[in-house]
Order: C-alpha cells, then sequence, then structure tokens
C-alpha cells in the first residue's frame, strides 16, 4: 500500500520554458520559475473537486468529477465497485487526477498522474476517512451532507478506494499574465 512504504523524497522540478512566459517576456515573467513542490501539495490538499481519467478497454477515455483526499503523500478516491471508473481500473490501473481554476489570469492546475491500487488496509482506509471527514466535513459528517455514510461505504465495501501515490504531476500556472508550466518526478 503506497502510504505504508517509506517517506518518499521530495520530487525533483523543472520549470519547461517551452510553455511558460520565460519565452515571451512580459512583465514578471523574467522570475519565472518552478513551482515549489510544497505549494502544489497545498492546492492538492485544498481542492474539493478532482476530475480522473481512466482508460476503457477499447482505448477510448472516460473522465468524470470526484471527491478527493490528499494525506501522507497519496491521493485517495472512491468510486462505485460497479462504475466504469472502477471497471476501467481492474484492467488498466494508470490514471490522472487533475484540478484548478477556470480564470485565464490566476491559479495553478495541477495534474496527478500514476497507478491507482484499491486500498484493502483497514487501518488505511480509516485514516483517509478521517483526512476525508477533515476535508469535506458537514458534507460527510452531517446526516444531510452530499456525501454522508461514504466511510460506511468504504468500511462495508460498497465503495471502492483508490490510491494513486504520484509517478509525475504537472503544474500551470497563472500569475496576471506570467505562466509557469511545472513537471515534479518523483
Amino acid at each position: 500500500m503506497p502510504t505504508q512504504e517509506p517517506a518518499r523524497p521530495q520530487p525533483t522540478a523543472s520549470l519547461d520554458a517551452r510553455y511558460s512566459s520565460a519565452l515571451r517576456p512580459r512583465p514578471g515573467a523574467v522570475d519565472a520559475t518552478a513551482t515549489e513542490w510544497a505549494e502544489a501539495q497545498r492546492h492538492l490538499e485544498a481542492a474539493e473537486i478532482f476530475w480522473v481519467s481512466t482508460v476503457r478497454r477499447d482505448g477510448r477515455l472516460h473522465v468524470t468529477p470526484v471527491i478527493a483526499a490528499w494525506h501522507e503523500g497519496v491521493l485517495y478516491f472512491s468510486t462505485g465497485p460497479g462504475e466504469q471508473k472502477a471497471r476501467n481500473l481492474a484492467h488498466h490501473a494508470h490514471c490522472a487526477l487533475t484540478t484548478g481554476g477556470n480564470s485565464l489570469t490566476e491559479g495553478l492546475d495541477l495534474v496527478v498522474e500514476g497507478r491507482a491500487e484499491r486500498v484493502a488496509d483497514p487501518a488505511v482506509t480509516e485514516e483517509v476517512i478521517a483526512a476525508y471527514e477533515a476535508k469535506y466535513s458537514s458534507h460527510i459528517t452531517s446526516p444531510e451532507g452530499t456525501f454522508h455514510g461514504i466511510g460506511d461505504a468504504f468500511r462495508a465495501g460498497d465503495a471502492v478506494l483508490f490510491a494513486v501515490a504520484p509517478d509525475t504531476a504537472y503544474g500551470f500556472g497563472r500569475d496576471n499574465g506570467v505562466y509557469t508550466h511545472t513537471r515534479w518526478v518523483f
């Protein structure tokens, strides 16, 4: 299980100038640098909605929104055992989770690529339930919450919990017309 491995080293970060303002000088662009991984982690921890991309058996993509929690260097999300993304991941574990904003001039869009592994360890499941509850609060803990009962669904196997430890991640930053494209390799 990804969370039980020794602490992973910090990823190496590089700025891809081809897709950053460094090649198209404008005010502030000369100072364009790779986004620090710590900043990316803060965004992963705070983001409420992610889009998971999986591959169907026939090679077509399947993209759908999910809630997810970043916990101890791993991104966790869930789905019903019979849903398309679960069926896709059963035959092809590689996936990407994306999150970000829709502003042209500010924000940080993130793409996390890795292999989705089913979480089977009850202790890890409990840690992730706690992370979900801390992040989404009343959406999960209140009987009126949209995702109330998700923890019980994880425990009972009515929802499949997946862990994605990043292999590669990308950050697309926008700061008042200064654009950065950072790649992190783990």
